[in-house]
């Protein structure tokens, strides 16, 4: 068989990259002899038909080389060959010598842009916000900060993640969006090191918030966090409020040490797990805690009142037409919802829900309280529940403790996971303590499959709640909510070929999902890390706040409640919100808002109506819910 002969045009392509191969001064070479092939052509051209260039062969050809030198910035020079090679030789030191000079110019600059670019200069600011750390809460917490400083006239926030500075600024501006007064500010550094702690002037910081990141060591980096923070104020004349998250409850207590008598750290698990149970007991409850915790409507402000001293608290409740009063703060400590008779200390703080921290005055809404209008019959009673829980992760046995805590003898919690995410053990041990009747079993199946949830009667069940899985170390592609995605589909189909809708609390860990989960627009989705930023968001602009949430959201303390609107008020009636406020007084309870079920698919707020005016009027349905701050 005969040799194929390789095409000329092909040898000269390889035998040109074999010359560049060579380095540099193969380089350099190839340069010089395209310049030379394209300027001394051009020259010759331009000396040719120059009609005053001398007619001599000799003459033409020094002034071609003339021109070439001077393009070249070769020098030029004619005459003797000694001569015209020390101009070259002068022209070449020449070059060489302003190449360098650009050369390190540019380097510097290069690295001045870069060290800039990296985010490595001191913030020269006071009282602004410093953000440490980087997960998906940052766009949530530096959402709320922004919607927080509105009225401010100048503001700032300070971000500082182990992230390139610029992926940051881009990242901030693309999913938070315009930002009106306020500066954000971000620096590249780990939040471990205490030096680089101090790129974002911590000791003149307004506040100080630690978000955990997404990976497993996420507790111990925030203690060590705190740790280092601690180091970088040492000296300092004070100390800002410091709020960070943990996940899990073993390192509350060391994170706590490391921030100091005056720092706060919240269990974003447990916390999570309370309002997953707490809106799978109450649907609908989930949309009422979005409303308190984001600045975009009413939320909670701890005020003055000295002209309430001395009287009881249950007169304050009818005191404010456009704010509704749930509490008091007393010696630092919060009282929630405290008897009507308790009176009001001239020292008390009064903890009210409000548009602005300027728009709770004064004003008797008695006269639009209508006795007539009450219900004076016995409260709904509390009755066994059966709770369909689909899936299991870190939080699945804190949300088995919480339905045990206040279920009825007789409730059923029925879970049904993958083998591979949950064992016997595992679901007997979150079961260990069990001081109730309730009836815990486990199922193994697979919920991405059809059949699973066709052989459950979903639709016998009070509530269904919905986990993902916790995200796998090494496997940051897979994201956790692709299961309950396919899950929740699968649930709606059944929900389509019944015709019944089933009460589902989902549990997502990406907020981008929740546009994709097939579900009702009002229907209860907890994501853990954004209400985590929201709760830490209100704490930065009011330290009394902590204590307050810490009791609205805790287990079997006072908090928020759904109550059928038959307990208050006369279905059927019109009526104003007072008369609500009022029936909800004796009951020994705080009214701040309604459901109304008519407008749940056609309201923004999925009929959820916070701090009404007291003097508004409206016809009370028997579907409608009551939204009260209470114990059970």
């Amino acid at each position: 068989m005969a040799e194929r002969r390789t095409p000329f045009g092909d040898r000269v392509r390889y035998w040109f990259d074999s010359t560049l191969a060579r380095g540099a001064a193969a380089l350099i070479g190839w340069m010089a002899l395209l310049c030379l092939a394209v300027v001394v052509p051009a020259s010759s051209v331009l000396v040719w038909t120059d009609s005053d260039v001398p007619v001599s062969l000799t003459d033409r050809l020094a002034e071609v080389w003339r021109l070439t030198g001077e393009t070249l910035r070769l020098g030029g020079a004619t005459g003797t060959p000694l001569r015209v090679v020390m101009s070259v030789l002068l022209a070449l030191v020449t070059l060489l010598y302003v190449s360098t000079l650009v050369g390190l110019i540019t380097t510097a600059l290069t690295e001045r842009l870069t060290a800039l670019r990296r985010g490595r200069s001191t913030v020269l600011e006071h009282g602004h916000a410093v953000v440490l750390g980087w997960s998906e809460q940052v766009f949530t917490v530096v959402s709320e900060l922004v919607a927080a400083n509105a009225n401010q006239r100048r503001a700032a926030v300070a971000v500082l993640a182990d992230r390139d500075k610029t992926l940051m600024e881009e990242a901030l501006s693309t999913k938070v969006g315009a930002t009106g007064r306020t500066r954000l500010i971000c620096r590249s550094g780990p939040t471990t090191d205490p030096a680089m702690l101090l790129l974002t002037s911590p000791a003149t910081a307004g506040v100080v918030l630690i978000l955990p990141h997404d990976r497993p060591d996420a507790d111990a980096e925030v203690v060590k966090t705190l740790l280092a923070l601690r180091t970088a104020l040492a000296g300092a004349r004070s100390r800002p409020p410091v709020i960070a998250a943990v996940r899990d409850d073993r390192y509350r207590l060391a994170a706590r040490l490391a921030a100091g008598p005056g720092g706060i750290v919240l269990e974003s698990d447990t916390i999570t797990a309370r309002l997953i149970v707490q809106a799978a007991r109450r649907p609908g409850l989930s949309l009422v805690h979005q409303e308190l915790l984001d600045f975009a409507g009413d939320e909670f402000y701890v005020i003055t009142e000295p002209a309430l001293a001395g009287r009881p608290f249950g007169e304050a409740l009818l005191s404010y037409p456009t704010s509704s009063v749930v509490g008091l703060v007393r010696g630092g400590s919060p009282l929630l919802n405290p008897p009507p008779a308790t009176p009001i200390a001239p020292d008390d703080l009064l903890v009210v829900i409000s548009r602005d921290d300027d728009t709770a005055w004064l004003d008797d809404c008695a006269e639009w309280v209508e006795e007539a209008a009450m219900a004076s019959g016995p409260p709904t009673p509390v009755r066994t529940e059966r709770v369909l829980l689909l899936g299991w992760n870190r939080r699945a046995p804190l949300i088995v403790d919480q339905l045990r805590r206040r279920a009825r003898p007789g409730s059923v919690v029925d879970v049904v996971a993958d083998p591979g995410e949950t064992t016997d053990r595992q679901v007997n041990e979150a079961d260990a303590d069990s001081g109730t009747d309730l009836i815990l079993t486990l199922h193994h199946g697979d919920l991405v499959r059809p059949e699973t949830l066709r052989r459950l009667d979903v639709h016998s069940y009070d509530s269904v709640i919905v986990l993902g899985r916790d995200p796998v170390p090494g496997q940051s592609s897979e994201d956790p909510d692709n299961r309950t995605l396919v899950t929740l589909l699968l649930l709606r189909q059944l929900e389509e070929a019944t015709g019944r809708e089933l009460p589902v609390v989902t549990e997502l860990i990406d907020d981008r999902n929740r546009a994709l989960a097939p579900i009702a627009p009002g229907a209860d989705v907890i994501i853990s890390g954004k209400l985590i930023g929201l709760l830490m968001a209100q704490i930065s602009q009011n330290r009394h706040l902590a204590a307050v949430f810490e009791e609205l959201f805790s287990a079997d303390g006072t908090g928020v409640r759904m109550r059928p609107v038959a307990d208050y008020v006369l279905p059927g009636r019109e009526t104003s919100f007072a008369t609500v406020v009022a029936a909800a007084r004796r009951r020994g309870e705080c009214a701040i808002g309604y459901r109304s079920h008519v407008d749940s698919s056609t309201s923004p707020g999925h009929g959820v109506r916070i701090n009404p005016p007291k003097d508004e009027r409206r016809r009370w349905a028997a579907e409608d819910e009551v939204v009260v701050i209470g114990t059970n």
